[in-house]
C-alpha cells in the first residue's frame, strides 16, 4: 500500500513539472479565470499563445486602430483592448 501511495507522489509531482498543472487539475472542467481572461485576450487580438511582444502590441495597434472613437468605435472597446494587450504581456516570460 505503501508503495502505491509513494507512486501516485511520484506521478504527481512529475505531473506538474511536465504540465505545470497537478492531475486533479486537469480532471476540472472549468477555466481558471485567468486562462479564462488569457483566452478572451487571445481571440480580441487574435493573436496565437505562443506570440512574441510584438505581434501582440502590433494587434493591439491595428485592434485600436478599428475602435478608437475618432473612427466611430467607443471607448469601451478601447479600454478592452488595452487590457487585451496587458494580460498578454503580463503572460510572456521575462526574456521574451
Amino acid at each position: 500500500m505503501l508503495k502505491i501511495v509513494i507512486i501516485l507522489v511520484f506521478l504527481s509531482v512529475g505531473c506538474k513539472m511536465v504540465i505545470g498543472r497537478w492531475p486533479w487539475q486537469m480532471l476540472s472542467t472549468t477555466k481558471s479565470t485567468r486562462e479564462q481572461a488569457v483566452f478572451h485576450a487571445r481571440q480580441l487580438l487574435g493573436v496565437r499563445s505562443n506570440a512574441s511582444r510584438e505581434e501582440i502590441t502590433d494587434a493591439h495597434k491595428r485592434l485600436v486602430s478599428l475602435v478608437h472613437p475618432d473612427k466611430g468605435g467607443q471607448n469601451a472597446q478601447v479600454h478592452e483592448a488595452n487590457a487585451a494587450r496587458d494580460v498578454l504581456l503580463n503572460e510572456l516570460p521575462d526574456g521574451r
